[in-house]
């Protein structure tokens, strides 16, 4: 019995020998260990607020546009971009904002709208759509050379077809004719046979030939 005494009795100066010299360092790892769940699970919570209040600003803008007042529904999306710029809803707001920049004639808005989403949103294709609707308003403007830098893409984007549509439109603007037409072959070739969105730009197409 002694002798389990006394092993049980080095065990324990060993634990403390042991604990003496780690003990600082394991509860400090314990201390980081814990606080960093607490960090993770406090931004989780501080992300669903976020997109929950971000999103009772997209209702509200939302409802005042179907309410017909265009003039309240932009100034809750300008809001809702101020507040919540890194949330989802943002772009979408500012999307929506800009066609109603563009409906009440203050294009100047609207490529405002337009570069916000360009600048902040995390989406590919929610910045792809918001380059083709700025280039649009561009070429409204006359900013010929902007809006086609705007409408460079890589081959395969679902949207390359709009693109080249688009890039026709600015070179006849521009008067560039042989330009605006390979444009249109181009958006023709990438669009899918059948679609009557080919008939469109087959009459850009002919349209250009009558004027040669």
């Amino acid at each position: 019995m002694a002798f389990y005494d006394l092993e049980e009795q080095e065990q324990l100066s060993e634990l403390q020998a042991w604990w003496k010299q780690w003990g600082a360092a394991l509860l400090l790892g314990i201390v980081l260990v814990l606080g960093a769940v607490a960090a993770y699970q406090g931004w989780g919570w501080y992300k669903r607020d976020q997109a929950a209040k971000a999103s009772e600003l997209y209702a509200a803008m939302l409802k005042a546009e179907s309410a017909g007042d265009p003039k309240q529904a932009r100034e809750t999306a300008a809001m809702l971009a101020e507040r919540y710029p890194s949330v989802g809803y943002a772009p979408l707001a500012q999307l929506l904002s800009a066609r109603l920049s563009f409906e009440a004639g203050d294009l100047a808005a609207a490529q405002q709208n337009l570069r916000w989403v360009i600048e902040h949103a995390r989406d590919d294709d929610m910045k792809a759509i918001a380059r083709y609707r700025l280039a649009g308003v561009l070429l409204d403007e006359k900013q010929y050379d902007e809006a086609l830098g705007l409408l460079d893409v890589k081959p395969g984007h679902p949207m390359a077809n709009l693109f080249a549509d688009l890039r026709g439109d600015v070179y006849f603007a521009k008067g560039s004719e042989p330009e605006a037409r390979a444009a249109y072959q181009s958006a023709l070739e990438k669009t899918e046979v059948g679609s009557p969105y080919r008939n469109l730009i087959q009459i850009k197409i002919d349209a250009l030939g009558q004027t040669q």
